[in-house]
């Protein structure tokens, strides 16, 4: 087995783009030569044919076969047989519970984590691949046996990280309001708040920002950060309690 590898994408479609147009090199450079065939997992929405429709043909444009695990007998087998994982966006909580439904969290981890495999994430994707869902934006409409997630990454993410509004007069909490609860409560690791049209790259032991716009970087009792793609967040791998959810 190899290090880890992720992609961990903020958003799947980017405005006045395609499915995936905005990261599409990233993905290649990424996915590289080897891969063949990536091994969806539609679980975030309801409609999971239509789902693979539109990821196949991505990828197939990009030169790789999708082979979607909801089409499998075997999910666990999929997994177990896969080249490279991607798992779209949607509902977090949807996503979550099906993979403990499906008993998909210790066989992904080890497929990633002990094989190496390249593991991609876009959306609810990126959010079930760090230590826990707590930092989702999305409704709790179903309800997973635990909040922890795949801990592929010792911290959070918090995907389509919005900035306060100056302009409007909303005085609903902002997303950094949120953050800020979250990490009233002890232990609370890092969470990373990443802008439509960023990603992280993640290779063994380091981390990289990535794509057009910026992120912000929360620690639990510090003020929050700026930062800008090709930023080395790779401290954020090894400055946690614990590395297994």
């Amino acid at each position: 087995g190899g290090p880890r590898r992720l992609l961990l994408i903020s958003n799947s479609t980017l405005h006045g783009g395609g499915y995936l147009g905005h990261c599409q090199q990233h993905i290649q450079s990424f996915l590289g030569q080897k891969v063949k065939r990536v091994l969806f997992i539609p679980y975030a929405l309801h409609d999971r044919d239509a789902y693979a429709r539109t990821a196949r043909e991505k990828f197939e444009s990009l030169g790789y076969g999708l082979d979607s695990i909801h089409e499998s007998c075997d999910p666990v087998e999929a997994v177990r047989k896969s080249e490279a994982i991607f798992i779209g966006g949607g509902n977090t909580f949807r996503l979550l519970k099906a993979l403990y439904d499906n008993s998909l969290i210790h066989e992904i981890r080890k497929r990633v984590l002990e094989d190496g495999i390249p593991y991609m994430g876009s959306s609810a994707g990126t959010n079930v691949a760090t230590i826990s869902i707590n930092t989702t934006n999305d409704m709790p409409i179903v309800y997973p046996p635990s909040l922890k997630a795949l801990g592929l990454v010792p911290f959070n993410i918090n995907p389509h990280y919005l900035d306060p509004d100056v302009k409007r007069t909303h005085m609903g909490e902002t997303r950094e309001e949120r953050i800020r609860q979250y990490h009233e409560e002890p232990n609370t690791p890092p969470v990373l708040g990443l802008r439509e049209g960023t990603m992280l790259l993640v290779e063994g032991d380091k981390a990289t920002l990535q794509g057009v716009t910026g992120a912000r970087l929360f620690l639990r009792g510090k003020k929050p950060t700026e930062h800008e793609p090709g930023t080395d967040f790779s401290f954020l791998l090894t400055d946690s309690n614990s590395l297994n959810p």
